[in-house]
């Protein structure tokens, strides 16, 4: 495959699963806002946009952290080259530019993901319009995401795409964490209070995990346990564990495909490799926040070496 198709398909897919993402990041930040006074819901919003990577460029902008600013930033901001919008614009940019290596259903799902948005975001977002637009970034991710499950070869076109996705959601769930742990909490005295097992709650939310870790823990909230689901436990879609095993999964179908193993291997089996070995004990005494600059650092690395090692072409 050309480098410029493979780099089209990898991007193609981390721009809608980042869309996605803060979609979800954003839904989560609305629900715990609606139920706060206006002093904390401004520390919510701001999380978000600080998970988001967008602070400085807001404040830049905007005196304060108006829920409805913050949502209207994030999902269609002008000046904002983060916008949920300019993501989905690239991603279907990117989809054009690869039209031939997707089949129609992968291209009509993007495209019309496109269009809804464009449509939706049209006008600036009310507060009561809120979840509607959400659930529609949501849906056609998903729709996006099941039509390339259900339609396409499994070749390099799709290993390259689901790299993409799941380097992507690794490195999404890892800054939604170490942001907990670092902002979230106005005072180490909250530890354990109802704000903070609400902001673990959050967390969970902003990852559909909700419903999943209060079956296997019996509704029990618990900061440790929670970090352990989202880092080491391989059962769940969007863990650090399952994401780099599919990435794993997927780089070894290209090692067959293209018949040889290349250097962003050895640093996916190493980065798995210490996964496999570490215990959710080592993480905390290690310190959350320097494991989680350590993964997003090594998740970098392993994406850059993909594409010098498969030559990809912006």
């Amino acid at each position: 495959m050309l480098g410029r198709s493979a780099w089209g398909l990898f991007w193609m897919s981390r721009y809608l699963e980042r869309a996605e993402n803060t979609a979800r990041l954003l839904d989560a930040g609305f629900r715990i806002a609606l139920t706060r006074g206006d002093s904390v819901a401004s520390d919510e919003w701001r999380s978000v946009l600080i998970t988001l990577g967008q602070d400085e460029d807001y404040l830049e902008r905007h005196g304060d952290y108006s829920g409805v600013h913050v949502i209207n930033w994030v999902l269609r901001g002008a000046d904002n080259p983060g916008s949920v919008l300019w993501m989905i614009e690239n991603a279907r940019t990117n989809a054009r530019m690869v039209r031939t290596a997707l089949t129609r259903e992968v291209w009509e799902a993007t495209n019309e993901s496109w269009m809804g948005l464009r449509a939706a975001l049209a006008r600036p977002v009310r507060e009561s319009g809120i979840g509607e637009v959400l659930d529609l970034i949501r849906r056609q991710a998903t729709l996006v995401r099941g039509a390339m499950e259900g339609t396409m070869l499994r070749n390099d076109i799709f290993n390259f795409a689901r790299i993409g996705t799941h380097l992507e959601r690794a490195d999404n769930t890892a800054r939604i964490l170490d942001v907990k742990y670092h902002v979230l909490l106005p005072n180490l005295a909250w530890v354990g209070s109802r704000l903070d097992n609400t902001q673990w709650e959050m967390v969970l939310r902003s990852v559909a995990g909700e419903r999943a870790f209060r079956w296997l823990n019996a509704g029990a909230i618990d900061p440790r346990g929670i970090a352990e689901f989202l880092i080491l436990d391989g059962r769940f879609p969007r863990s650090i564990a399952y994401c780099l095993s599919q990435v794993t999964n997927n780089m070894g179908f290209l090692a067959r495909d293209y018949g040889a193993h290349m250097p962003s291997h050895a640093l996916l089996n190493a980065a798995n490799a210490r996964l496999a070995e570490i215990s959710i004990a080592d993480i905390f005494e290690q310190g959350l926040h320097q494991f989680i600059t350590d993964f997003i650092a090594t998740s970098r690395t392993i994406a850059t070496a993909i594409a010098a090692d498969y030559r990809f072409i912006e």
